[in-house]
């Protein structure tokens, strides 16, 4: 069991790198698209290859963002049922669900992505709208962003079993409240601060 943490350890340092990453995709996206928008309204003109760039950057933020998701538990969960069940329960639920719907899932789209990515690749294909960019290195995102997402997977997968063979911590687990509610508590804080001032 030592060595698959490791290897749980390993996949998530890779993920947290690439998550990172994709944050700053999301800069980059941002900028990108101001720029492209002062142009066009300074300048009356546009780039579809500027457009373009916005369009692969924010599908890389997706597509390589899934796995960080799944590490930092960002992801959509339907916590009103899964907060009823106990640890080993929450945890068997994500070992049972990781097994029969993410890891077919991450095979599916990345055998049905890598073809569509050869193509384009080997063919040289263009985006049809003029000056547009070459389509390749979007497709690559289906099958990478996939694979890394199945990666991930199998770290969790590990560190859920490490968890109910009584070998690791329950990564499930919440100390406290989320962000969410520490930020909808301030915000109410604020607001019957400001209606006390008010009277």
């Amino acid at each position: 069991m030592s060595f698959l943490l490791t290897l749980s350890r390993l996949i998530d340092a890779l993920t947290e790198r690439i998550g990172k990453l994709a944050m700053w995709f999301i800069l980059a996206t941002t900028m990108i698209s101001a720029g492209n928008a002062i142009v066009r309204k300074l300048f009356d003109t546009s780039s579809n290859a500027f457009l373009e760039i916005q369009w692969y950057l924010f599908a890389a933020v997706f597509m390589l963002g899934s796995g960080y998701a799944f590490l930092r538990n960002a992801h959509v969960r339907i916590d009103f049922i899964s907060s009823k069940f106990s640890a080993r329960g929450r945890n068997w639920v994500d070992v049972i669900g990781i097994l029969v719907f993410v890891f077919p899932l991450c095979y599916m789209m990345a055998t049905l992505g890598w073809p569509l990515f050869v193509n384009a690749y080997e063919s040289g294909e263009m985006s049809s709208n003029a000056g547009g960019l070459i389509r390749w290195p979007v497709y690559a995102l289906i099958p990478a962003g996939f694979a890394l997402l199945a990666l991930q997977s199998l770290s969790e997968l590990i560190k859920r079993i490490a968890f109910l063979t009584g070998n690791g911590p329950d990564v499930l687990a919440h100390e406290g409240p989320s962000e969410e509610e520490l930020l909808a508590q301030q915000l109410l804080e604020e607001e019957q601060q400001r209606l006390k001032a008010a009277q």
